[in-house]
């Protein structure tokens, strides 16, 4: 069965907006987005974040920099974005330029703004077990799409492929506390194989396109491919190859159209939340 990213996610943005309507308060809730330079996929990708907001009642801002802005002074402007009590989420676009150090300047943002849920604060409630108001996306994302299909990961067998911050240690976080045993792999894992061969669900998420094959897994299993690659041809591939692996899993998510879907959706749904916690309102935990 493919998991459609599309379709939950529509679903998703819906009760989003309708939450959105029915807020009696004064202000709406507001998204600002910071662009540092002139990159064509952030490019592309915060234009897609700003339209989906609008078209859900969310207000949203890009704020733009050259690419030669130094850290100190794009520290200035989150502060004053700190500062602002109209604005209840800011999100920086990565990459940003190399003269930046990425992690000095996200964790500027205060935690109860990061939309991203990557500041210390955030990351540190999720391995206490203490759900913050806003979750990394892409992997919150996971969640919400085995949760739509109603996969329940207690007692499996999981793998993650990749250990970066935004997606590989937050996802085993938290399939950790939906009480699955997670594998974190990454580049210097020997044997991966064996390790795919014996996992009930897999993520991939180390941006390889089809690093990983339908012979090296379990048949019956659970995949879900976070990457997103060009080949020389154009064609966007995940880290799974598609084809060989919906011979072997039981569900999949396509690339396109699987995970990448949902990241927006949880991004939107981060930002209400975001404005109901600065309202005073009290959100529903849903993850743990």
């Amino acid at each position: 069965m493919i998991l459609d990213g599309k379709v939950t996610s529509k679903a998703l943005l819906q009760e989003i907006a309708q939450e959105v309507g029915r807020l009696t308060g004064p202000t709406k809730p507001k998204l600002v987005a910071v662009l540092v330079g002139e990159n064509p996929a952030s490019e592309i990708y915060v234009a897609r974040k700003m339209k989906v907001a609008d078209e859900l009642g969310i207000l949203s801002e890009l704020h733009r920099f050259p690419a030669h802005t130094e850290e100190a002074f794009l520290k200035e402007e989150l502060e004053k974005l700190n500062q602002d009590t109209s604005v209840n989420a800011v999100l920086v676009q990565l990459p940003l330029p190399k003269q930046i150090h990425t992690e000095r300047v996200l964790q500027t943002i205060l935690p109860e703004k990061d939309v991203d849920g990557f500041h210390p604060i955030n990351m540190g409630q999720l391995l206490l077990g203490i759900e913050p108001p806003a979750l990394p996306c892409t992997p919150a994302g996971i969640m919400k799409l085995l949760d739509a299909y109603k996969i329940d990961v207690s007692g499996l067998n999981a793998c993650v492929v990749g250990r970066s911050n935004i997606v590989g240690k937050p996802i085993m976080l938290m399939l950790t506390q939906r009480n699955a045993t997670v594998t974190l792999c990454h580049s210097k894992t020997r044997n991966l194989e064996a390790v795919l061969e014996s996992s009930d669900l897999v993520v991939a998420a180390i941006g390889q396109a089809h690093l990983i094959s339908g012979n090296t897994l379990k048949r019956g299993c659970i995949v879900v491919d976070v990457g997103i690659n060009r080949l020389p041809s154009g064609q966007l591939v995940g880290d799974v190859d598609f084809e060989s692996a919906r011979e072997k899993a039981a569900f999949i998510t396509p690339v396109p159209g699987g995970v990448g879907p949902m990241t927006i959706a949880m991004l939107m749904m981060n930002t209400l939340r975001l404005h109901q916690v600065q309202q005073g309102i009290q959100v529903k935990n849903w993850l743990l």
